[in-house]
């Protein structure tokens, strides 16, 4: 790069080597152009990078560590043979001026004016860190016997307060002594918690699944499973269920007789023509022969038992005295006392319920009977 820009430049028909030595005297001009402006001063303008954060003054903006100033720089003084050099820079967001300067002392840089540093450095004597010794104690250690006893006295108490400290760190350390063990242990211990955290993530997405849920489910605790305990729910069961209950139900009920407690309009109807005899309104009394009661003969052409007859007849005199107007309950006990059986309260006679007894006369049995 440098030789191409020598080798670059342009030389004037005029310019004599010997006369001008160089292009930049031969212009009379400094190398640096405009940056060397205000040499005569004592002043260089150079470019310059800011050191640490800083408060501008004046904006009381923040300054990061980094950032490029074109700033004057000159000599202020000397710290022995090193020269002291001050920066003075404009704000780049304000016109307030920075003014620092370095500091061979502590090799650190100093503000001057407009600008206050913000505090970020690191004490060493606050962080019980070790410090290095200045040269003039070396000088004094090393040639004042006084001075060493009592520099050595005060290491010995800094000892004496340390000494618990330092113990509770060398057993800390050896705690960690044997590190293989440590991480296997502890390596251990993550692949159970891994397989822990498996199985419920498995559960997790089975009951999103199952509840066609998104949202991310919270660890179960302790207290959520004593709450959830001490709630029951019933299930109002399901379809199939409520349909089995009600086929128990149909299956449970009599086929014939109605239930104790109800009393159905059939039921009165039935117990009103069996007991009284009556027909409805406008229609012609009940013939007991269109009853549809069979009476069987026995093969040799007589009747099974005269005690069936008996209710036939018993209640055909009964529909007879309704004429006259005579009571007729005491003809149907009458009749089921002869037939031995107690009447039940409520229930038609045996008259009626022989009358329901279907007619299989049609039957094999039937005809050879009557042959």
């Amino acid at each position: 790069m440098g030789e191409r820009k020598g080798v670059n430049k342009y030389y004037p028909p005029d310019f004599d080597p010997a006369k001008h030595g160089s292009l930049n005297k031969y212009r009379n001009s400094h190398p640096l152009r405009e940056r060397a402006r205000k040499l005569s001063q004592g002043i260089l303008i150079i470019r310059f990078e800011m050191p640490y954060n800083i408060w501008c003054d004046g904006c009381q903006n923040h300054i990061g560590m980094g950032v490029r100033y074109n700033a004057e720089k000159k000599k202020v003084g000397n710290y022995y043979t090193t020269p002291i050099y001050r920066f003075r820079m404009k704000c780049h967001l304000c016109p307030n001026h920075i003014e620092m300067q370095t500091d061979p002392a502590s090799c650190d840089y100093v503000i001057v004016s407009g600008a206050r540093r913000k505090e970020e450095r690191w004490d060493v004597e606050a962080n019980e860190q070790i410090v290095a010794t200045a040269h003039e104690e070396k000088q004094k250690l090393e040639t004042d016997a006084m001075y060493r006893l009592e520099h050595g006295s005060k290491d010995q108490s800094k000892l004496q307060q340390a000494l618990p400290t330092l113990q509770n760190i060398q057993e800390a350390q050896s705690a960690w002594k044997d590190d293989f063990a440590l991480n296997s242990l502890l390596r251990q211990k993550f692949r159970e918690e891994k397989k822990v955290l498996q199985e419920e993530e498995k559960k997790d997405l089975a009951l999103q699944s199952k509840a066609s849920l998104s949202i991310p489910l919270v660890r179960e605790s302790e207290e959520d499973h004593h709450l959830a305990t001490l709630l029951k729910y019933q299930s109002l069961g399901s379809y199939e269920d409520k349909q089995k209950q009600k086929r128990s139900e149909i299956a449970d009920r009599p086929w014939f007789s109605p239930p104790p407690t109800s009393n159905t309009k059939a039921s009165d109807t039935l117990r009103k023509l069996g007991l009284s005899g009556k027909s409805p309104a406008g229609k012609s009394p009940v013939n007991m022969n269109n009853l549809g009661v069979v009476r069987r003969k026995s093969r040799d052409g007589h009747r099974v038992s005269t005690e069936e007859e008996v209710p036939v007849s018993l209640a055909q005199e009964n529909m007879q005295g309704q004429d006259s107007g005579a009571d007729s309950a005491p003809l149907d006990m009458l009749a089921m006392t002869h037939l031995g059986s107690p009447i039940a309260e409520g229930s038609p006679p045996r008259s009626l319920v022989a009358s329901l007894v279907a007619d299989y006369s049609g039957s094999s049995s039937d005809a050879d009977a009557e042959l």
